[in-house]
């Protein structure tokens, strides 16, 4: 199997070319609009790769909750996450459908961990073709010294204030706010990648609408390093959307049954819950995926362990 940096590297020289991601994230730039021309060559890869029978389940969900969100209500797209192609997948599938999924794409902030700005120029260049909204993520501050890192936490203090300023902006502008609950890719390896993080309890309780997707297949099989030691894979992708829920009554279910339950943590409740719903969706998916993949005799690949 062949690496993407080894199988695209013309490709990913043309999309770094023409990025003009702001690399360096600071509390002015968080909110990195999309780049067009990037987006294009992305594409590009997503053709080369992706095979018939890929689409999106679920997508009169998606449409009630975009129409939701024209109204002014603040919605919450929760993915699972196996790769940095979740997105482009995701964005490239829904440009193919004809009822408003070019429309829903547009409407697409996706919250994202500044590292895939700054760590890897290749992967800024992928990052740059999707409109996003950077913060500096749990999961990064834990690694932080108070003492030896002061910088870099005041750093993180500013991009974090000034995320969240723009998130309470644009969240009742017609976006729809795109979260990966776990934070962080599946990395069979480490189970703790697939559990949500803490912190999306907050987004929960301050949102109006969901909706839970669920994605089944991959074009890169994710392997110790970055997105471009990744293998690529031409398979059969699909998404499924879940239907819309509101917000507060699926908090304050999940917060009574973890009372009942006699669980103390109730936010990691609330987020384990959007976990278990995920996984329930992704398991029920793959039957018909698995189905479509041996009409066409496919193998299925599972990345490297």
């Amino acid at each position: 199997m062949e690496t993407l940096s080894g199988a695209y590297r013309d490709l990913i020289k043309e999309i770094m070319a023409v990025s003009k991601l702001a690399r360096v994230v600071t509390e002015h730039n968080v909110y990195q609009e999309g780049d067009k021309d990037a987006l294009r060559l992305v594409d590009r890869l997503v053709e080369d790769l992706i095979l018939p029978g890929s689409g999106i389940s679920g997508m009169d969900h998606l449409n009630e909750l975009f129409r939701k969100a024209s109204e002014g209500k603040s919605c919450l797209l929760l993915l699972e996450h196996y790769s940095n192609m979740d997105l482009p997948n995701f964005s490239y599938l829904l440009r193919k459908e004809p009822d408003h999924g070019a429309e829903i794409a547009q409407a697409l902030v996706a919250i994202a961990g500044m590292k895939l700005n700054e760590e890897n120029p290749a992967v800024a260049a992928f990052t740059g073709a999707y409109t996003r909204l950077v913060i500096y993520p749990s999961r990064s501050l834990l690694s932080l010294d108070t003492e030896k890192n002061k910088e870099e936490i005041v750093r993180s203090n500013g991009i974090n204030r000034a995320a969240m300023k723009t998130l309470l902006k644009i969240k009742v502008e017609g976006k729809l706010i795109l979260v990966f609950p776990s934070g962080t890719r599946y990395r069979p390896w480490d189970p703790t990648t697939k559990k949500g993080v803490r912190e999306i309890d907050s987004y929960i309780k301050s949102f109006d609408y969901m909706c839970m997707v669920a994605i089944n297949g991959n074009l890169l099989l994710i392997r110790q390093g970055d997105m471009m030691d990744d293998y690529v894979n031409r398979d059969v992708v699909r998404y499924t959307a879940g239907p819309v829920v509101s917000c507060a009554e699926f908090r304050n279910r999940t917060r009574e049954q973890a009372q009942a339950a006699g669980i103390e943590d109730k936010k990691q409740a609330t987020v384990d819950a959007i976990m278990e719903n995920l996984e329930k969706m992704h398991l029920e998916a793959e039957k018909h995926r698995e189905t479509l993949l041996e009409k066409q005799g496919i193998v299925k690949k599972d990345p490297e362990t």
